[in-house]
């Protein structure tokens, strides 16, 4: 690893501690004997060797910094028997190759929303705001957000409201097939591939894939590079305002990897259209990565 002694220090404190807060028992080997051994808590490097299915002295070395850019595959074995988060996760992947991790660690990361933001949207008024779960289901909104939606009611996963929902298609989200859809694919897309063991991500996905209408403009527009930059905007039929335009911006909260803060402004008035969003102070689109197996083109 080419890295500060410093940063291998703290690495090595995490692993340290990682492994002594894990028995041995739990994870298969027997349990120790009276006399002398090994008396320190938890897993020794040995057994790490042996969980990970490395050559004797493998862990020893990663975790003394001693590898030089080990693999991805070592990486997520190690954070998966050592139980790391996702902030540890790519953290771990910060320190040993320089970048941020292609994938969440777990699942089911991001699913988990702080009650404090709740508050935090009570608070915010004159714009649409709601968080949503790295599912795309709707945790907390503001009273705008509510008012948006036909009935006053609030949709529970805003992914699926957005491209399966048939009043949505055809009423609200106006222009739907030539705005809405393209911009949104591409979201949905890249979720999946960040988590592919999600079953609820995988069945939206699927069930997307297999809508008559949505399908087809999925297998065309998922794969692409996704057309957002803060301040994107789409043409809508506010439910007490009529038509007009939403402009948005986007921030994922810290400790909730993959779920996404949503801030919008309603501007009325009958939309002037344009091609998909596009902008001179965009940097660079994220791109989507890899195939899904139910879910890729």
């Amino acid at each position: 690893m080419d890295t500060s002694a410093g940063d291998r220090g703290r690495l090595k404190g995490i692993l340290q501690a990682r492994r002594a807060a894990i028995d041995p028992v739990s994870v298969g080997f027997p349990g120790r004997r009276p006399g002398p051994g090994r008396r320190a808590a938890g897993l020794s490097q040995e057994q790490m060797d042996v969980l990970l299915t490395r050559t004797a002295g493998t862990y020893n070395r990663f975790e003394n910094g001693q590898l030089s850019s080990p693999g991805a595959g070592l990486l997520t074995s190690v954070a998966r028997t050592l139980r790391l988060d996702e902030q540890e996760w790519a953290f771990l992947w910060l320190i040993t190759r320089k970048e941020s991790p292609p994938h969440a660690l777990h699942g089911s990361s991001g699913t988990s929303i702080a009650e404090a933001w709740q508050r935090v949207a009570d608070h915010i008024h004159g714009a649409l705001a709601f968080v949503n779960d790295a599912e795309w289901n709707v945790i907390v909104h503001n009273e705008d957000y509510r008012r948006l939606f036909p009935g006053g009611r609030a949709p529970a996963n805003i992914m699926r409201w957005l491209l399966l929902d048939h009043e949505a298609r055809t009423d609200v989200l106006m222009h739907w097939e030539t705005h809405w859809a393209p911009a949104m694919m591409p979201h949905l897309k890249h979720s999946v591939e960040l988590r592919p063991e999600n079953p609820a991500l995988g069945r939206l996905a699927y069930d997307v894939l297999n809508d008559p209408v949505s399908g087809p403009l999925y297998r065309e527009h998922a794969a692409a590079p996704i057309p957002y930059f803060d301040g994107s905007e789409l043409p809508i039929r506010h439910a007490v305002h009529g038509p007009g335009r939403v402009t948005t911006c986007l921030a994922e909260p810290v400790t909730a990897p993959g779920a996404r803060i949503n801030l919008s402004f309603y501007t009325p008035g009958v939309p002037v259209l344009q091609e998909l969003p596009r902008s001179d102070k965009q940097l660079r689109a994220p791109t989507a990565v890899g195939n899904h197996t139910r879910a890729g083109r």
